[in-house]
């Protein structure tokens, strides 16, 4: 488990999660851990270089090495800021609730996964990521990004639009990216993370 990961634990532990963070809900950490890598791509304007992702690792350890106190401390408010938005979008469900409440919503997206899995998509859903950050969107950024694209995808495959081109991709594109506008002004539940058993309350 790399440092990050660590720090990121303990704090998650003392918002005292009810869950098995380096077991069956290990997912939520790693959840935490890539919005953390996405935010410094975007704090340091990294994303669309190229080895993004190796330059950000190699910068987070310079930090940490040269800077450990002033690290945690960034980190820490990072985390923060973090927290709020979790509590603003994200529900935990378990497995028994996703398949009522969320059933709908995943056939739908399913229509999307071959062109999904055909297009050269990371450039964009990098493109979205950062939109996201921008417009204050920092927990799971990711995920809600390739959720936003697939859903558009869905959508153009219902009105029997293109989704081929380069022009078709961005079209795609700024349709999302109007979407991260809206989602931005308005508050509640976006992400749904499935968990082997229910919260104590």
């Amino acid at each position: 488990m790399n440092l990050i990961r660590v720090l990121l634990l303990e704090s998650l532990r003392n918002r005292d999660f009810q869950l098995d963070l380096q077991g069956s809900d290990e997912r939520i950490l790693s959840i935490a851990s890539k919005d953390f890598m996405n935010y410094m791509r975007f704090h340091w304007k990294l994303t669309g270089q190229e080895k993004m992702q190796d330059q950000c690792t190699i910068r987070i350890r310079k930090f940490l090495h040269e800077k450990p106190r002033e690290f945690k401390e960034f980190l820490n408010i990072w985390f923060g800021i973090w927290i709020r938005k979790w509590d603003e979008r994200v529900e935990l469900v378990t497995k028994t609730e996703e398949s009522r409440r969320l059933r709908k919503k995943h056939e739908r997206l399913s229509q999307a996964e071959p062109i999904w899995r055909r297009l050269s998509h990371s450039e964009i859903e990098d493109m979205i990521v950062e939109a996201l950050i921008r417009n204050g969107e920092i927990c799971g950024a990711s995920i809600l990004a390739e959720h936003l694209l697939k859903t558009e995808l869905a959508s153009r495959i219902e009105r029997r639009r293109p989704t081929n081109s380069l022009e078709d991709l961005l079209g795609i594109a700024n349709r999302v990216l109007a979407r991260v506008r809206y989602l931005s002004r308005n508050k509640g539940k976006t992400i749904f993370i499935i968990i082997e058993k229910p919260r104590l309350t």
